[in-house]
């Protein structure tokens, strides 16, 4: 079993339903044994074009899954709520990616982890850190130190949960 770690972030359409819907998929996977999910987060935009705010969450886990297979079922998840990649870092129903399992390390084009830019975006590290600070993200240190170097800018709590009693129009 590998400690894997997901960023979800989503800011077209239902981003409430499209962050339940990735979380239920994760957490009902008999492979993925979930630990913890984050708080929501609303958050900046960064870099690509003007575009709306985005939610942002983190999952913690357990797998006995390899890389590549996480990494294909990341992909089956964001095709099922017609994820699109025609602008980098530009609008989405649903982003799902794979920000670490366990201590591997992999420059493959296709997958790289850690995550390339977790280390450095306040979206991913500020709920990262509520659930796992001391989670180590290979070669760049701890969640609480990477997240305590950059600070939490244009990121904030959302008053969208996931409960039951939130949902957005």
């Amino acid at each position: 079993m590998s400690h894997v770690v997901f960023a979800l972030g989503t800011n077209i359409g239902d981003r409430i339903g499209h962050l339940s819907y990735a979380i239920e998929r994760i957490s009902n996977h008999d492979e993925i044994a979930v630990s913890a999910v984050s708080k929501i987060y609303e958050t900046s935009p960064v870099g690509g074009p003007e575009q709306e705010n985005y939610l942002n969450a983190v999952i913690s886990a357990e797998s006995s899954l390899p890389a590549h297979d996480l990494l294909e079922f990341c992909h089956e998840i964001e095709n099922a709520r017609q994820r699109t990649r025609e602008v980098r870092w530009g609008p989405r129903t649903l982003d799902v990616d794979l920000l670490i399992v366990g201590d591997e390390v992999s420059h493959d084009p296709k997958l790289l982890i850690p995550h390339p830019r977790a280390h450095e975006r306040a979206f991913v590290l500020t709920p990262w850190e509520t659930i796992d600070p001391l989670c180590v993200i290979p070669g760049y240190g701890t969640v609480k130190d990477c997240s305590q170097a950059i600070g939490s800018d244009g990121v904030w709590l959302s008053v969208f949960q996931i409960d039951g009693e939130n949902s957005e129009s």
